[in-house]
């Protein structure tokens, strides 16, 4: 319990970066082990981000390789590539040997194609080597490419105290056991098997007695925000995984899960702010800016267009030229309601929240956009007239604009999302500049069109 409780009060700092950086450099590599040991392996891939390269390559072939193969998932991606690049085949081996077949897996996927080939040949084990090769052939974004192999299964037919010797012998295997699974002579997932069963029935009786034949499972090939959906529906902290014949093949556990669900709402957080790849702070202005600029041009000529309408009607406007003053409010009230709502629907969209047809959760966006249209304009024609000294007229015609435009952009933020989804689309492309700069242009048409309705210019 100290050792934990030290860890989680773990601080990196200037000196203690320093203090490292000096002891490998004077190669007094006991002062380190003995250091470094004392804390969580998740601390001391914080510090090897810190260090240069040469420093961290040396501390990483130092130290054990029960404990490096753990810091090596907790690197930075870039620092990662850099030390498996300063690695031999037979390293890396060591490293992959030492951690769970899914975290082994994704280690190797990072390495070339050639390389990873001479890796897995000098992995010892050549059932964990047979495994990472099982599971790189899965895509990514599948359960299969998310799956551990490491499990404990029982067969029906065993008795109890079989069971037992049996579940020991693989626990030897598994990091943490989540459930034990029951499967048949030809390894097709039955069930589970609770652990209070197991430890109140008899000695002499069958799993098949005793075991729960209820068990959620998904797909080999299930998409894994579809397995995160389900996980979290039913408060899964594992779920085992079968094939097209419902052989049992491996299991998914919420440590996973969890890293899927935060990678999608990263990607989603970009594409939201019109990022259109994924890229870090860290990364190079040349892959910074494929991500940005295509966002950053459709927002450029939204402007033009917007420009060009305004231009279009600034000929024929005469005496209402103060119709002009208020554009940044049109164009601020479309941008900011059509966000709103097309946030809503994605966030729906993401949880499986959203039901019912399209046309109903239109007419009630619609209705939404009456109200809050509504608010404020009345707001909208007191300040225009009272505090600006717009005349009534133009403040009229403004506040009915102001009605049109949200009504309008809470439509679009509504009906977008949904369309991209049904077309099989990620719907957090709708968000951000892209419903912005349509309502932008949108929104300037149908305010200068009411405008010209009203006043007559």
């Amino acid at each position: 319990m100290e050792e934990n409780n030290e860890n989680i009060k773990f601080q990196i700092s200037e000196a203690l970066i320093e203090q490292v950086a000096q002891l490998v450099d004077a190669r007094k590599d006991d002062e380190l082990s003995k250091l470094l040991n004392d804390f969580h392996h998740a601390d001391i891939a914080e510090i090897l981000d810190e260090i240069n390269l040469e420093q961290a390559t040396y501390i990483f072939k130092l130290l054990d390789s029960e404990k490096t193969s753990e810091i090596l998932l907790e690197l930075d991606d870039d620092n990662r590539e850099k030390i498996l690049a300063n690695l031999s085949v037979k390293e890396i081996a060591e490293e992959l040997e030492e951690l769970d077949t899914d975290d082994a897996a994704d280690i190797i996927s990072e390495l070339p194609e050639a390389r990873q080939e001479h890796v897995i040949a000098q992995i010892e084990d050549a059932e964990h080597a047979a495994d990472i090769q099982e599971l790189l052939t899965y895509d990514e974004d599948s359960a299969g490419g998310l799956m551990a192999k490491e499990l404990v299964k029982v067969n029906e037919n065993w008795t109890i105290n079989r069971c037992v010797k049996e579940m020991r012998a693989q626990a030897e295997d598994v990091t943490r056991v989540h459930s034990i699974y029951v499967v048949d002579n030809d390894g097709k997932l039955i069930g589970r098997l609770s652990l209070k069963d197991l430890l109140m029935a008899s000695t002499k009786a069958h799993i098949s007695d005793v075991y729960i034949p209820k068990v959620d499972y998904v797909d080999v090939h299930e998409d894994v925000e579809e397995v995160a959906k389900i996980m979290q529906k039913y408060d899964l902290e594992a779920i085992p995984v079968v094939d097209a014949n419902k052989t049992l093949v491996g299991r998914i556990t919420i440590d996973d899960i969890v890293d899927v669900i935060r990678e999608e709402a990263e990607k989603d957080y970009q594409l939201a702010a019109g990022i259109s790849r994924d890229v870090e702070a860290d990364d190079s202005i040349w892959k910074l800016t494929k991500a940005r600029l295509p966002w950053l041009l459709i927002g450029m000529f939204g402007g033009l267009g917007a420009a060009s309408i305004i231009e279009h009607f600034n000929q024929d406007m005469g005496s209402f030229i103060v119709l002009l003053s208020f554009v940044p409010l049109i164009q601020a009230t479309a941008g900011n309601v059509g966000v709103q709502s097309s946030a809503i629907v994605v966030q729906g969209l993401a949880n499986d929240s959203i039901d019912g047809n399209i046309l109903k959760r239109l007419f009630k966006e619609f209705l939404l956009g009456l109200v809050n249209g509504f608010a404020i304009a009345v707001i909208g024609l007191l300040i225009t007239h009272f505090v600006f000294g717009t005349p009534y007229i133009v403040s009229i015609t403004i506040a009915i604009a102001l009605v049109a435009v949200i009504v309008m952009a809470a439509l679009i933020g509504t009906f977008i999302p949904i369309f991209l989804d049904k077309r099989g689309i990620d719907p957090a492309v709708a968000t951000g500049p892209f419903i912005t700069t349509s309502n932008d242009v949108f929104g300037i048409l149908l305010y200068f069109s009411i405008a010209k309705l009203i006043l007559g210019f």
